[in-house]
């Protein structure tokens, strides 16, 4: 193999060359990608030549896919892919992709189709150093903690801020209401790594009320969303981004002036999260059964 894994950070972000991804890969080559994707969490490739087909096929290789998301539409004629479109709303608060689902998506892959000018960065944070970074007795506290993930909450967005399009785009959002319970501390099937699984769909600790929840979530997420965990990756044209969204969270910057801001999103079907004592995450509303198959854990 030609592959050859360059380090960004040094807690997280590797980019990924001598390996051409339109094309079907070889065994060695996925099981290097992996092992890559376990170390560095997120991963850049060249994607000159890539549509929308050869997305889902090298995305494929790393399991089934989910369809573009639970309740928001797919691009025509791709069932698998999402439109991320600064037109339809901007991802600019950190979470990890449909944790409100009894198994959230393993992996996402992020391609870019239009890029502003400046601007559009796409931050991807590692959890695993996160959970690292906390001290013993908060450590302990957060292994023990259950969090509820919802779609439908309240975003806090001031009523002037909202127009008829972005209420339309929040109703079709929240069209299924879907609630789900999982660790705070989230082991990774693959590496034994232990990583803060919150962010933003995380809307409560079970068993707590709301404020002592979002005290709670908040003091976490300030772990998270260290300088230190964070890749902020600059978009260039025809770039592939593969994250594992097991262990990381994300955030697409608002700093563009409202200049064209495309990206596709394919996302491939995970496991059900386990927690520090091997419980099970569950569902407490919504069936997610059309957009994502439960699979074992690879």
């Amino acid at each position: 193999m030609s592959l050859e894994i360059t380090q960004v950070t040094a807690r997280i972000g590797a980019r990924v060359s001598g390996v051409d991804i339109t094309r079907p890969l070889a065994p060695e080559e996925v099981t290097a990608i992996r092992e890559a994707l376990n170390v560095h969490k997120a991963l850049v490739f060249d994607a000159g030549g890539l549509d929308d087909a050869g997305q889902q096929a090298f995305a494929r290789h790393f399991g089934d896919l989910t369809t573009a998301h639970p309740t928001v539409g797919a691009v025509d004629g791709a069932p698998n892919v999402l439109p991320v479109d600064s037109e339809r709303g901007r991802a600019n608060h950190w979470h990890t992709d449909v944790t409100f689902v009894l198994n959230p998506p393993q992996a996402s892959t992020l391609r870019s189709i239009t890029i502003p000018p400046y601007g559009g960065e796409t931050l991807i944070a590692n959890a695993a150093a996160a959970y690292r970074d906390l001290p013993e007795p908060l450590r302990r506290l957060a292994d023990t903690l259950w969090a509820e993930h919802t779609n439908d909450y309240d975003y806090a967005v001031p009523d002037e801020e909202i127009d008829e399009e972005k209420a339309a785009q929040r109703a079709q959002f929240t069209s299924i209401t879907y609630r789900t319970a999982h660790p705070v501390v989230r082991v990774h099937p693959l590496t034994g790594e232990r990583g803060l699984f919150v962010g933003g769909f995380a809307q409560r600790i079970v068993g707590l009320s709301v404020g002592e929840s979002r005290t709670i979530l908040d003091l976490l997420q300030a772990y998270v969303t260290r300088p230190e965990n964070i890749l902020r990756h600059r978009w260039a044209e025809n770039e592939l981004v593969l994250f594992d969204n097991r262990i990381t969270q994300h955030y697409a910057v608002d700093n563009y002036d409202g200049r064209p801001r495309r990206l596709h999103r394919v996302t491939v079907a995970g496991d059900v999260p386990v927690g520090i004592e091997g419980k099970e995450s569950y569902s407490i509303e919504g069936d997610a059964s059309h957009y994502t198959p439960v699979l074992a854990a690879a």
